[in-house]
């Protein structure tokens, strides 16, 4: 797997995820993304041990885009402490079917995930278990079948963004668990665009960038 770094220094590593590779490992025993690194910054450093490297946030498998990872238990500590207090800004692109109505707009839900199929729903905020998940969304680009969107994340709920935007009726191009009209093969059309942190030990804000494939922008102008 080719590392595709974004950003480095000696409590960061900021790296690209492939679509359809896994940030750890997981049952299916495929190669996963903190592997990988790991094995890059033994051989870049030459280093005879093992190597740290915290896992302080997720994408979903098929997702592809920016990951943050820390060097240090002391970055991973403060990180993690980030993410409880929604310091982190994150933006994602998408592909969905359909054109939202209208152009921008906030989508606030309940969500509960079923753990054994995998699967997460919206329910009433009654429901034990249910967790709040907010997004703001807003159409870049269209044509008549299809939208891009841009999605800052407000809250960081599993499978999110593809169940709020499946729920209203523009479900995710090529999303196998929410998107009926999924071509088989297909890799979802979302993008870990754009994470806003602060440095752990600098506490300065950093922005990095994973730029979106040109397959996102071939699928609108393509007209299909």
């Amino acid at each position: 797997m080719k590392i595709v770094t974004i950003f480095e220094d000696n409590h960061l590593m900021v790296v690209i995820k492939p679509q359809g590779v896994p940030v750890q490992k997981d049952s299916s025993g495929d190669p996963d993304l903190q592997t990988a690194v790991m094995d890059f910054l033994k051989s870049k450093y030459n280093k005879p041990g093992n190597v740290f490297l915290g896992i302080v946030h997720r994408l979903d498998r098929p997702v592809g885009g920016a990951v943050v990872f820390a060097k240090t238990s002391k970055a991973a500590s403060r990180l993690s402490e980030q993410i409880r207090n929604n310091v982190w800004k994150k933006q994602y692109v998408a592909i969905v079917d359909g054109v939202p109505y209208p152009d921008s707009g906030t989508l606030e839900d309940h969500l509960i995930k079923d753990s054994g199929t995998n699967m997460v729903s919206i329910v009433d905020s009654t429901v034990k278990g249910a967790k709040k998940a907010v997004l703001k969304y807003s159409v870049v680009d269209k044509n008549d079948q299809k939208a891009m969107l841009s999605i800052d994340l407000l809250t960081g709920r599993s499978h999110q963004i593809r169940v709020q935007l499946a729920s209203r009726g523009w479900p995710i191009v090529n999303d196998h668990r929410y998107n009926s009209k999924t071509v088989a093969g297909g890799s979802i059309m979302l993008w870990a665009h754009i994470l806003e942190i602060k440095h752990p030990v600098s506490g300065n804000v950093m922005q990095f960038k994973a730029e979106v494939p040109e397959i996102f922008n071939n699928i609108i102008h393509s007209g299909g």
